[in-house]
């Protein structure tokens, strides 16, 4: 009799500490990652995609580097302007 008030006693302790486990961020953590609902493949597409996207934003990077670096050579040395010939007066 008395191991089932240990059990009985075990069990009303449980369901507080459950509650406190789930309401902290590692069970807010481990809802999120059960009910994200992502079907199994769906992952890889992202994951490609986010690769896509990673590759065009570097080559924009280098774009913008090459023409910063142009833009940089123009200002720093100002090409000589001839001076303009004599006018007919």
């Amino acid at each position: 009799m008395v191991w089932v008030l240990g059990v009985v006693v075990l069990l009303l302790m449980m369901i507080p500490l459950t509650a406190i486990v789930l309401d902290s961020e590692v069970g807010r953590a481990l809802a999120r990652r059960l009910g994200s609902g992502e079907p199994p493949g769906e992952g890889e597409e992202r994951l490609k995609q986010l690769e896509k996207e990673v590759q065009y934003l570097g080559e924009s990077v280098q774009s913008l580097q090459e023409e910063s670096r142009f833009i940089r050579q123009l200002l720093e040395k100002p090409k000589e302007q001839e001076a303009l010939p004599p006018g007919d007066e």
